[in-house]
């Protein structure tokens, strides 16, 4: 096991009052060293321009790369440039591919990324959401190009619907995309027939969704159409925002059900995927949810 993590990611630094702010990456990594004190630590390494254009429009990479920043400079109400940003970015989606690079040479079984920006609501041309590059999105590309899989699995448990990630694979074969999410909620995306080329699976959860019924909808929809796909390497958008005292949202999870699903993915990948799995952080914005959030997700991890 093996975590990916720079301070860059630190350094992006939306403004005062935002939820996405750098306090939530130091909960995270912080709680994973006490908990975890023998866990391996590396430095993400910078994702390339061609290791971006894979899933990005080269006019993206510009306005985030190349655009000059004296301070915090919005490009939509929720999502925000800064002085940081174009390296935590960087940062942010190469940990995604050296993860991929460890577990496929046989390195680590599985790698989680403690990485900001978040990532899934990027969409090839646009950063929304909170999100400049898609991070995941960017890790399954190179697991197909660069390894060649023909079956790859993105699972997104974060709260908020990942459009970005379903925009870029929908029409791609090689990469299923399953999601559940709260509806109604930002982006509005996600419904259940929403299917691509029948590699998207959406499982939208009412407002107050609570632990039984989470479970039973992964059970029932999500985890059987994975185990159908036998996902050569799985990806996991863990996002923790579902929790209930996030206040971002209204599902009620507990810290309990975050481990519940990891355990249920790592025993899909094991059957699948030799347990290779490459885990990357999205939302969660109550700060003690995520420490308890994140601890529970790698300590499954770590099986």
């Amino acid at each position: 096991m093996r975590i990916y993590t720079h301070a860059a990611c630190i350094s992006h630094d939306p403004g005062q009052g935002h939820a996405e702010r750098p306090q939530r990456l130091v909960a995270v990594t912080d709680a994973l060293r006490e908990a975890f004190p023998d866990l391996q630590w590396e430095h993400a390494p910078r994702a390339s321009r061609g290791q971006l254009l894979r899933v990005h429009d080269d006019a993206l990479l510009a306005l985030v790369l190349d655009t000059p920043v004296d301070g915090p400079m919005p490009l939509d109400p929720d999502t925000v440039l800064a002085p940081g940003s174009a390296e935590a970015a960087l940062r942010a989606a190469g940990a995604g591919i050296a993860a991929v690079d460890a577990v496929m040479h046989g390195e680590v079984r599985r790698a989680f990324c403690a990485v900001r920006p978040p990532g899934h609501h990027a969409t090839p041309s646009a950063a929304m959401g909170f999100c400049l590059f898609n991070n995941i999105a960017v890790a399954a590309a190179h697991a197909c190009d660069k390894h060649g899989l023909s079956r790859v699995a993105v699972v997104d448990f974060d709260v908020h619907h990942g459009n970005g990630t379903q925009a870029i694979f929908d029409t791609d074969p090689r990469v299923m995309y399953l999601s559940s999410h709260q509806m109604p909620l930002y982006p509005d995306t996600g419904y259940a027939n929403e299917r691509g080329v029948g590699n998207i699976a959406n499982a939208p959860l009412p407002p107050g969704c609570d632990s039984e019924r989470f479970r039973a909808i992964w059970r029932e929809q999500l985890l059987p159409t994975l185990e159908s796909f036998r996902p050569q390497l799985l990806f996991i958008s863990a996002g923790f925002d579902a929790h209930k005292r996030d206040p971002l949202a209204q599902i009620e999870l507990e810290t309990g059900d975050f481990d519940w699903i990891t355990r249920e993915l790592v025993a899909i990948a094991k059957r699948h995927g030799d347990g290779r799995i490459v885990s990357m952080l999205e939302g969660g914005y109550d700060l003690e949810a995520l420490r308890e959030a994140s601890v529970a997700h790698v300590g499954a991890l770590l099986d």
